[in-house]
């Protein structure tokens, strides 16, 4: 729960940061000065970007902790079992003990999401995110639009 708060505030105050940006945008557009409207349609640009940066991310948290409670319903999540750090981080060498089950899961049967979510826990407890957010976005793709 204190991370739902903390991903609300932080939104909240990127919102409020982006408006603002936006603001100052216009009036450097409605300063008729070439400069001032060059600078305007640039600052213009960041707050899109931002927000769709913000909604992107926000839309890949709601949808993947919806699967992994999903596939806890099921009873699918993997085991608990793996010794963790006082913050509650799996130690690395105990999680990529249980790497090679879940990618050979997803290589069995590529075309489950059960398997990519799991694969992405496994990356998540292994310190790569980059590989877990990219798992966990092949389950949730495979999840939206099943073959």
């Amino acid at each position: 729960m204190k991370g739902k708060i903390a991903v609300v505030v932080m939104a909240a105050l990127l919102v409020f940061y982006l408006v603002l940006v936006g603001v100052r945008a216009v009036l450097f557009i409605q300063s008729g000065e070439p400069v001032g409207i060059a600078i305007g349609l640039a600052l213009l640009l960041l707050p899109l970007i931002g927000f769709w940066a913000l909604a992107r991310e926000v839309a890949f948290g709601i949808r993947s902790e919806r699967l992994v409670r999903e596939l806890d319903e099921q009873g699918g999540l993997p085991a608990a079992d793996v010794p963790v750090r006082p913050s509650g981080r799996p130690y690395r060498d105990a999680a990529d003990e249980q790497f090679p089950a879940a990618q050979a899961a997803v290589e069995a049967e590529p075309e489950n999401w059960h398997a990519w979510l799991r694969l992405g826990l496994a990356y998540d407890a292994s310190g790569d995110r980059k590989r877990a957010r990219g798992a966990i976005r092949t389950a949730i793709s495979l999840e939206r639009n099943p073959k």
